[in-house]
């Protein structure tokens, strides 16, 4: 699903209708890539090599084709009102993948 920049919705700060800015939140970094037990430091220190069970760093169960079935992912959107400059984010998350320009 493709989103237009702008949209007119209900601002609650305003309380009232106004044009409202589209805006995807970010995922930011992930958490944990420089601890000493992150799978990537463990990875690159090669932890799971060698003979034997491999624990936490052995292969999935299932095949790295069957396992992501969907093609776009819930994003969270921010809503920013043109009025107050005030923003609110989507409680939901919906399926888009991308926001176009009008």
């Amino acid at each position: 699903m493709k989103l237009p920049k702008k949209t007119r919705r209900y601002c609650p700060f305003c309380k009232k209708r106004t044009e409202q800015k589209i805006k995807l939140l970010s995922a930011g970094h992930k958490r944990g890539t420089l601890k000493r037990g992150s799978k990537d430091r463990a990875k690159l220190r090669g932890s799971n090599r060698g003979i034997g069970n491999k624990g936490k760093y052995s292969k999935p169960a299932v095949t790295k084709f069957k396992r992501k079935t969907k093609t776009t992912t819930k994003k969270v959107l921010v809503y920013t009102c043109q009025e107050c400059k005030k923003s609110k984010n989507s409680k939901k998350g919906k399926r888009i993948s991308k926001i176009i320009q009008e």
